[in-house]
């Protein structure tokens, strides 16, 4: 049976929602009552049916909406996509890539077969059916990586390995948490985390790099990353900061369990075949206050994670304007009782 597509938006009137399935597959992101940074870092392998680790590349209910934002961002600002010219091989790469795992995960949606260089790729939610010569970038309508990441879900880093570094030097982001990849392009891993507080200190990048630089092809890993956002908006990028932060100022107790959002990123990490690049989707799940708080185990333990969070940690999530507010509101939810081990809800 195949996915039900929803129709919905990420901006405007904000129509998104999740349903219940989809509430229950959602990837909370604490194990524990508390949060601090930390290498989770563990091997992309295949998880329990019915999750969103069931196929490596997640397709679920929004896709056709994410995809239609994506258009509307990059008509907007099309640096969102940028690749330097000897990434080329490594758009291949990741077209590749996720052409093969969105049809070996949702055959009835998507199609690949190949004769030879010559592919053919149907996309049905999106209505696409393009042959085309793989390594021949005049036969596609766009170059490899824009071609591909127009049609997948979440934000896609290819990052170059040369010197014992990683350098951002390609990608296609409309979905991030307050950072830019027209700032970034260029970077190398350590310049582009300079701005987060603890993890530096604690060696955590350092060690991430060690282990990002070791991964090999066909063994990706991942890891889990949060924040918060106010209203469903998946493009909270710095240039439109003036569109997106003075939302922050209006949560009420009244409105907070219908605009306040956990923005979860489901961060993957592969080595790419020919290139020898990473690729470095980030996967942006979105879930509003109101939902997360019907499974109660996650609402006990948010509650605690987010009164308990390190200042520094709060101010650069950007939760300190309705911090109180969400933790006065999720403590009406939380009876002390004790939180079961792992992720899942009860």
């Amino acid at each position: 049976m195949g996915i039900t597509f929803r129709k919905e938006t990420f901006r405007d009137d904000f129509t998104f929602n999740n349903s219940p399935e989809h509430i229950r597959r959602f990837p909370f992101p604490f194990h524990e009552d508390s949060y601090m940074y930390a290498v989770n870092i563990e091997p992309h392998v295949v998880g329990p049916k019915g999750s969103v680790l069931e196929n490596l590349i997640d397709v679920d209910e929004h896709y056709v909406a994410e995809m239609q934002d994506r258009a509307l961002v990059l008509a907007e600002d099309p640096l969102r996509c940028q690749s330097l010219p000897h990434m080329t091989l490594a758009g291949w790469d990741l077209l590749e890539l996720l052409m093969e795992q969105q049809a070996l995960g949702y055959p009835e949606h998507f199609t690949l077969t190949r004769d030879g260089d010559r592919w053919r790729w149907i996309n049905r939610p999106l209505g696409i059916d393009d042959t085309f010569t793989f390594g021949d970038t005049s036969t596609l309508p766009y170059g490899p990586m824009e071609y591909i990441t127009r049609q997948s879900q979440g934000d896609f880093c290819i990052l170059d390995q040369r010197d014992g570094n990683l350098w951002m030097d390609a990608g296609m982001v409309t979905t991030q948490a307050d950072w830019s990849l027209d700032f970034d392009i260029g970077m190398n891993f350590f310049e582009w985390h300079a701005p987060v507080p603890l993890a530096h200190e604690k060696g955590i990048f350092v060690r991430a790099l060690k282990f990002l630089t070791n991964i090999q092809q066909g063994k990706p890993a991942r890891r889990l990353n949060w924040t918060m956002t106010i209203n469903p908006r998946l493009d909270t990028s710095p240039e439109n900061y003036h569109k997106w932060g003075p939302d922050r100022a209006t949560v009420t107790p009244e409105n907070l369990g219908d605009k306040v959002h956990l923005r979860v990123e489901l961060q993957s990490f592969w080595r790419l075949p020919r290139s020898n690049g990473i690729v470095f989707p980030i996967r942006c799940y979105l879930i509003k206050m109101g939902e997360l708080v019907t499974q109660p185990k996650w609402a006990r333990r948010l509650h605690r994670v987010i009164r308990d969070l390190p200042e520094e940690l709060a101010t650069y999530k950007g939760l300190t304007r309705y911090r109180p507010t969400l933790v006065e509101w999720l403590s009406k939810l939380d009876d002390g009782s004790a939180t079961s081990p792992g992720f899942g809800p009860d």
